[in-house]
Order: C-alpha cells, then sequence, then structure tokens
C-alpha cells in the first residue's frame, strides 16, 4: 500500500507562502491520484484539490477561497507532490493532509484509502 508522509508545515504570517510537501513510498505516484485536504480548529476536514496523472479536480465545497491561491504539482523523479499556498490568511490554519486512491481523482474522501499523518499549517501575526 502507499505510504505518505507531509511535510512543510509551520507558523507564517498573514500574506505569507508555505509550500507542503507529499513524499510517496511504496509505489510510484504516477499510477495515483493525490489528494489534498485540511481540518480547521473546530470545523469539518474539507478538499482542496487533487491530482491525477493527466487531470486535476478541484473540490468546491466551500467555495473558491483555496483555488485562486493554492496549486497543486509533483515531481515523479522524487514521488512526491506538492501544495503551493500563497497570500496565506488566518482562516487557512489548520492541519494539512494528503491522501492517495489508485487511479483518478475521488469526489468523496473516504475513497481515498491512504493517508499521511498531516501537517500543521498556523497563519498568524
Amino acid at each position: 500500500q502507499l505510504r505518505l508522509v507531509e511535510s512543510g508545515g509551520g507558523l507564517v504570517q498573514p500574506g505569507g507562502s508555505l509550500r507542503l510537501s507529499c513524499a510517496a513510498s511504496g509505489y510510484s505516484i504516477r499510477d495515483y491520484a493525490i489528494g489534498w485536504f485540511r481540518q480547521a480548529p473546530g470545523k469539518e476536514r474539507e478538499g482542496i484539490s487533487c491530482l491525477s496523472y493527466n487531470a486535476v479536480y478541484t473540490y468546491t465545497n466551500y467555495a473558491d477561497s483555496m483555488k485562486g491561491r493554492f496549486t497543486v504539482s509533483s515531481d515523479n523523479v522524487k514521488n512526491t507532490v506538492y501544495l503551493q499556498m500563497n497570500s496565506l490568511k488566518p482562516e487557512d490554519t489548520g492541519i494539512y493532509y494528503c491522501a492517495a486512491v489508485w487511479g483518478s481523482c475521488r469526489r468523496t474522501m473516504a475513497d481515498f484509502d491512504s493517508w499521511g499523518q498531516g501537517t500543521q499549517v498556523t497563519v498568524s501575526s
């Protein structure tokens, strides 16, 4: 089974940027769809975006607050998927997770069967 480890979180001021990494092992990410999710304190987990071999899927359950600021990318040599986060806001604070499912992106996060441990992102002045 694919194993995922998130890193890159930390404390950043509003307006700043972070790049989160999701390092995969066991299998090539080219065979999987990798999704990014986050959970703010006291709120339900929500989807951000998913990257597969040939497509990007953006989750829109909470309008478009993240779409223009967050970008997913991958490095097949490093077997790693990234989440570039720009113009960060205090409401972006939370635990960020990556998850994988074989094949294409899925609409429901329950369909992702491999999850990382999460990395904390705190946006505060």
